[in-house]
């Protein structure tokens, strides 16, 4: 069932600048949103905590950007639900004024053979990282104001061709493929969009399932030695995000520690 977008308002005090920059993080909860949420915030942007279940998560991301002196709330939205996706972007323009940067980094990942693959598991999957990308970027690009950013997700699995990674990579090519289109679309507009594609980062979505051995060869892969941290990613979103990142557009950035 679609998830309703609800107003969760927790902003910092009106003493603060009245007309900051405003990043949509989807996906801002938790992982490298959340860490994407807190960058941003640090760097004086205005945020919207898009969330698609986790609410007690979700607050706790807006308390800490409160906390670090920026303005925040939540809206509640699943991202393939075109109604409640329009309403998260008609929140943020409400409470802000506007938006700047949009951060797409909602997704869920599954892992399998594809021949073993049940098909209703790759409809759930293909809906979240496909449509719900769709839809996102599309009230992006009707609502982002000039001077702005748009951020997708994709994965460097897409290069590297892991087995048991076939549909998710062929949903992040979509992604991929969706994301250099729509910056060739914001012709004229001064907006950018740019796909990040991290490789082997240590979230719980990407912990999950797999044993130490297998987490220690991922780890050996990049010349680097090591996973990515949600920092690594945040620093790649919030250069991207920013002013000094605008000329860099309609590319996707491959943040791996130098796999491929």
């Amino acid at each position: 069932m679609p998830l309703p977008a609800t107003l969760d308002g927790i902003t910092a005090p009106a003493q603060l600048s009245a007309s900051p920059r405003v990043a949509i993080v989807t996906g801002g909860s938790r992982g490298i949103g959340r860490q994407a949420v807190r960058g941003l915030a640090a760097d004086g942007y205005a945020v919207v905590v898009g969330y698609a279940s986790n609410q007690d998560e979700a607050e706790a991301a807006v308390k800490e950007a409160v906390n670090s002196g920026a303005r925040a709330i939540a809206v509640r939205a699943d991202v393939a639900d075109e109604h409640a996706v329009a309403a998260l972007f008609e929140a943020a323009e409400a409470e802000f004024g506007g938006i700047d940067v949009v951060v797409h980094a909602a997704g869920r990942a599954h892992m399998a053979p594809i021949a073993e693959l049940d098909l209703a598991v790759l409809d759930d999957l293909h809906r979240t990282n496909i449509r719900g990308t769709f839809v996102v970027v599309q009230q992006a690009a009707r609502r982002v104001r000039p001077g702005g950013a748009i951020v997708t997700f994709s994965t460097s699995v897409v290069a590297l061709a892991f087995p048991n990674y076939g549909a998710y990579s062929a949903s992040k090519g979509a992604v991929e493929a969706l994301t250099l289109i729509l910056a060739r679309e914001l012709r004229g507009r001064d907006v950018t969009a740019n796909a990040v594609a991290p490789g082997p980062t240590a979230t719980d979505l990407f912990l999950d399932g797999k044993d130490e051995e297998t987490i220690a060869r991922l780890a050996a892969q990049p010349p680097l030695e090591r996973l990515g941290t949600p920092s690594d990613i945040a620093e790649v979103v919030a250069f991207l995000a920013s002013p000094a990142g605008h000329w860099i557009n309609g590319q996707v950035v491959r943040a791996n520690g130098g796999i491929i």
